[in-house]
């Protein structure tokens, strides 16, 4: 299996560290490495977390080891230690340690049974070089390939937007195959070949869920990069409205998907209904295809919007007209409802994807004038 670049940038930072502490002569230089590889996670945002919670352990099990094995040396050492662990596990819940338990207690029992007879001077340079690799590892998420969760987003989310298209495109092309299937006098409908089962169906709606849920995951981290008030910062809030707009179209995607193949458009009326869907859909994989382009642009900044507005298709535009014709009313009722259903879904994809490129153009647009002003002031 070949070496990626984040095995590559914690080898190099974990060598760098690991050289440093050779060449000053202070002894425990390991634990520079050792922070290195605990701290050095896939984003910055994630690393930064783990390197927090490192320190705060790791100082949070210096005060105690020294508090405890001064203060206890009448108790029996088990009774003694097993104190220390316990206000450790006290302390840690009360400022949210999740986990920096494992280096505190790690302190804790080593400098108690191992560096007893130097404890001082080995709890300073465990805490210093410690915090030495944390900076360390953080500095090679920044500076050498850099990795942070707002890229990784984007990236996740243009895999995701990827494959929305190519559902869309599916839905349209049975349309398409329906109705030229019509038109030569076959029997409308996909074939059974063509046709995917309920349970793939379920499963390909699940899985793209499955791939929304794990982006948001990432938005913790997103926020502990963006630093101080990170809702209100314009890629924090992007990320917002791509995820909203991912989650409708998903589940009209699925609703789309469970209906497809039903029904027979054999009318006129209904055959201009469904040239109307075909075309909207179409029109919507154009658009996530233009999408998919746009984000993959620089990670430093945010992602342009569409320079201009969705164009809608002339026969979605014509739809009102088209539903309030009376030959509708010679439509059987079940045929008239499985229609409606499906032009609605049609209309919440399209009003999802209206709604988020309104956002992302006004997001992006304040972000370009709050670059214009801080420049304008640095200029003065």
């Amino acid at each position: 299996m070949m070496i990626n670049r984040r095995e590559l940038r914690l080898v190099a930072a974990a060598g760098l560290g690991n050289a440093f502490s050779s060449l000053s002569g202070l002894p425990f230089g390991y634990y520079v490495p050792l922070a290195v590889l605990a701290v050095g996670s896939t984003s910055y945002g994630n690393s930064l977390e783990l390197g927090r919670q490192r320190i705060l352990g790791s100082v949070l099990g210096a005060v105690l080891l020294l508090v405890g094995y001064r203060c206890l040396q009448a108790l029996p050492m088990p009774l003694g230690l097993a104190l220390t662990l316990a206000a450790l596990r006290l302390l840690g819940g009360v400022i949210r340690l999740q986990v920096g338990y494992k280096v505190g207690g790690l302190i804790i029992v080593m400098g108690w049974l191992v560096h007893e007879q130097q404890l001082d001077d080995w709890i300073m340079l465990r805490l210093f070089w410690t915090s030495f690799g944390v900076v360390l590892a953080l500095l090679s998420l920044r500076l050498i390939w850099p990795s942070r969760s707002f890229d990784q987003w984007l990236a996740g989310y243009r895999e995701l937007v990827a494959e929305l298209r190519q559902v869309y495109g599916e839905l349209a092309d049975r349309i398409e195959s329906r109705s030229t299937g019509t038109a030569s006098g076959q029997q409308p409908g996909p074939s059974s070949a063509s046709t995917p089962t309920p349970q793939r169906l379920q499963t390909r709606t699940r899985q793209q869920r499955s791939r929304l849920v794990a982006l948001r995951r990432l938005l913790p981290d997103l926020a502990l990069e963006l630093g101080s008030n990170p809702l209100r910062h314009p890629a924090y809030r992007l990320l917002e409205a791509f995820d909203a707009a991912a989650s409708r179209l998903i589940t009209a995607m699925g609703a789309l998907q469970r209906q497809a193949g039903a029904g027979r458009e054999a009318a006129t009326l209904q055959a201009r209904l469904q040239q109307a869907e075909l075309e909207l859909l179409r029109c919507l994989e154009q658009r996530l295809q233009l999408w998919q382009q746009l984000l993959q642009g620089p990670g430093h900044s945010l992602p342009l919007p569409p320079a201009t507005a969705i164009a809608l298709p002339p026969s979605w535009q014509q739809l009102t007209e088209q539903l309030h014709d009376p030959a509708l009313n010679d439509t059987a009722l079940e045929e008239l409802e499985r229609l409606a259903s499906r032009l609605m879904l049609c209309r919440q994809a399209l009003a999802a994807m209206q709604e988020a490129e309104r956002q992302w153009a006004s997001l992006v647009g304040r972000a370009q004038d709050g670059g214009r002003l801080t420049h304008q002031r640095s200029s003065r």
